[in-house]
């Protein structure tokens, strides 16, 4: 029995209705390869087909699959956490996919963000963001028909572009909504499914293999109904069969047909039993299978192992060519991303780093931020933010180790070239500087090194200037810290050797000759 659901309008479309016409409308003799998708058949797809969803969510899912590393140079690690919070509390991660697998499936959409109590045709102010209840809408071509038809003259500044968003005669500003198309527009292109010159969708190329698809799905269907068919070769009793004979030949198939394990059926020893013969099945079927599947992700520029939905080769850290093919087809798609993510962070900043928790941060790091103004101090945040998309190609932990050592060594080559070249103050900050770098060295350093860099400086410059007044006073420098006020890792034999050397004044005996001893005891005598 179908089950129905209320509309907008009086129609009401029921459940078997829905699965009834993706099967009519997609078997259907008028689809031929370059035939373009309407609206509604691929929503059809998304919802019904067994590769929609995959095709328009799995590369975004993929891309997402692992977080970015963010880092905000010389900012607390509060300050950090403050925006991951932020950023989970207006759940962008989910809408950025929303959006972005909307556009794949008709090929525009948009998200506009909206504040309670506000119009939506004025700008916002970014400063006051943070004290606003906002919202994120995602629109597909239905919802905003009409305003991303995208002009065709090109002379004109916004020809091929998108512009302004509007839903229901109500206008987006632009600095309130971003479009995202999937596939750049063409001149005098028209996308049905996006009622504009826009991009296109992703089920337009291979629309064609996606019908196919389904008639391999009836031959699973039909396969697994005949592979438990039994054929049984049985002896006629004579020319004539008579009522007798043919009861006599249905209580024999009823004995084979519920007959079980550990039970016996007793045939004629010129009668056999077998199954149906399927070997050339399995060989054709997954033949034409791969073959469409294969089809399906040539037209829609993606690796076939993504639909196929089969385990890499050898994994991801062993990097085999199907792997090495998805980490740079999700590399791409990022960049492709790029846009709303830069969207999200904007709104992320304001919200996250406002004047209230400038507040918490000022008293926490009283010398950093106490005198530092709150424009300024967000300045310098937003200025030091970076965000990077670590690799899917995951290496082993003991190549991991490998390219963490080979960075510390790099570390320590970099300090004993630069250290005897600096003032003291600049000693401490490149000795900050290779800390900050370790304590990103999890493998190797799970816990942060921290250092006082002010005490670490004032120590040098008490060095630098104790060695100033030894070489006054005509004494030799003795093992203490080198000209730049770093200390000097020699050998212990030559550090011995300059501890036992003579104290100024004192000339140091010649080699070969022997002290005056006698001269000596004289002296002691008067």
């Amino acid at each position: 029995m179908s089950e129905s659901y209320p509309t907008g309008s009086n129609l009401n479309v029921t459940a078997s209705s829905l699965g009834g016409s993706l099967q009519q409308v997609l078997l259907s003799q008028d689809i031929q390869p370059g035939s373009p998708p309407s609206y509604e058949l691929c929503k059809l797809i998304y919802l019904y087909h067994p590769l929609g969803l995959k095709l328009a969510e799995a590369p975004i899912k993929l891309a997402q699959s692992v977080d970015r590393s963010i880092s905000i140079q010389n900012a607390p690690e509060e300050v950090a956490k403050a925006f991951e919070t932020e950023w989970n509390k207006i759940k962008a991660n989910n809408n950025i996919l929303n959006v972005k697998s909307l556009s794949r499936v008709y090929g525009i959409a948009a998200i506009v963000m909206g504040i309670e109590g506000k119009e939506s045709s004025a700008p916002f102010d970014l400063s006051k963001l943070w004290e606003e209840d906002i919202y994120f809408n995602v629109l597909d071509p239905l919802n905003t028909a009409g305003s991303l038809v995208i002009t065709q003259d090109s002379t004109a500044p916004d020809f091929n572009k998108p512009t302004d968003v509007s839903v229901g005669g109500e206008v987006y500003h632009k600095s309130r909504a971003v479009i995202v198309m999937n596939e750049n527009p063409i001149y005098l292109a028209y996308t049905s499914s996006a009622f504009g010159y826009v991009g296109r969708s992703v089920y337009q190329r291979s629309l064609y293999p996606l019908k196919s698809f389904i008639r391999t799905m009836r031959t699973d269907e039909m396969i697994a109904r005949k592979a438990g068919l039994l054929v049984a070769k049985t002896v006629t009793p004579g020319s004539i069969v008579d009522q007798l004979m043919q009861t006599a030949m249905g209580i024999k198939r009823s004995v084979l047909k519920q007959g079980e394990t550990d039970e016996v059926i007793s045939i004629d020893t010129e009668e056999d039993i077998e199954t149906l013969n399927m070997m050339n099945v399995d060989g054709a079927g997954k033949f034409a299978r791969d073959n469409i599947l294969n089809n399906i992700a040539t037209a829609a520029g993606m690796p076939a192992v993504i639909i196929r939905n089969e385990s890499y080769v050898q994994g991801f850290s062993e990097g085999s060519e199907d792997a090495k093919d998805v980490v740079r087809f999700v590399d791409e798609f990022r960049i492709e991303m790029a846009p709303i993510y830069a969207f999200f962070d904007t709104i992320t900043q304001y919200r996250a780093w406002n004047p209230n928790f400038y507040k918490i941060i000022q008293k926490k790091y009283p010398q950093q931020y106490g005198d530092k103004s709150f424009e300024e101090a967000f300045s310098e945040w937003r200025d030091d933010f970076v965000t990077s998309w670590p690799s899917l190609m995951i290496e082993p932990e003991s190549e991991q180790v490998n390219v963490e050592k080979t960075k510390l060594d790099g570390i320590k080559d970099f300090l004993t070239a630069i250290l005897p070249s600096l003032d003291p103050k600049n000693v401490a900050i490149a000795i900050q500087w290779a800390a900050d770098n370790i304590s990103e060295n999890k493998i190797m350093f799970p816990h942060e090194l921290v250092l006082d860099i002010n005490a670490l400086a004032d120590f040098h410059e008490e060095q630098a200037e104790q060695q100033a007044q030894m070489g006054q006073m005509g004494q030799p420098e003795g093992p203490g810290p080198a000209p730049g006020g770093a200390q000097k890792l020699g050998d212990p034999v030559d550090q011995q050797k300059a501890n036992a050397a003579p104290p100024a004044g004192k000339p140091k005996p010649k080699a070969g000759n022997k002290p005056d001893v006698t001269a000596e005891k004289k002296n002691g005598k008067k």
